[in-house]
């Protein structure tokens, strides 16, 4: 098929496609732009230039000042996630899945931790999955990480105080079991069981 020139913006209100076809003719979509605008493509993306890009913060889901237990999915990932600590709150993580290495979430404490209360990060398939976690004390004499694995749950204590963070990326994932690197700098010092 021939290359086409255009002079001027090419448009379509059903998003764009660029693909290949195998022996038997079957398309594989490599690149495309869905009609909301939503870029995705199994290449290598390389800009020049200056790249205007956000990461997304989520000052609701977590910000409630109630009890909230919510699973992630793969679409939040990347997103920064504001945690008000009055009440007990759960993060599952998503579930197993070869889909998940490389996902990534972040957690700041933005409203101290309740007294006899705690904020939890469980991985799925209890005994299956595991973090990999250094563990940093945020302020205090006793400030050097320490590194802890082989537990499903990563638990911020009552009283972690404002602006302890958590970082979590999926590193391993064959859909039965997984690893996630956990970093996370807090006081009192985050723990792994």
């Amino acid at each position: 098929m021939a290359n086409t020139t255009f002079n001027g913006s090419v448009r379509s209100e059903n998003g764009f496609k660029q693909i290949t076809l195998d022996a038997a003719g079957a398309a594989t979509d490599n690149f495309t732009v869905d009609s909301s605008g939503n870029v995705s493509g199994t290449g290598t993306l390389k800009l020049t230039g200056q790249a205007n890009i956000r990461i997304a913060v989520d000052n609701s889901t977590y910000n409630t000042g109630a009890a909230v237990t919510d699973t992630l999915t793969a679409a939040e990932s990347g997103t920064i996630f504001n945690i008000d600590g009055t009440d007990d709150i759960v993060v599952n993580m998503p579930a197993l899945s070869t889909g998940n290495v490389g996902l990534w979430y972040e957690f700041i404490i933005t409203t101290v931790v309740g007294g006899g209360k705690t904020v939890t990060f469980v991985l799925p398939g209890s005994g299956v999955s595991d973090f990999m976690g250094m563990l940093q004390l945020e302020s205090g004499t006793a400030a050097n990480p320490v590194g802890d694995e082989g537990g499903d749950t990563l638990t911020l204590a009552a009283a972690t105080q404002v602006n302890g963070r958590v970082k979590l990326t999926c590193i391993q994932d064959d859909g039965t079991n997984s690893k996630w690197k956990a970093e996370a700098l807090s006081t009192p010092i985050a723990t792994i069981a």
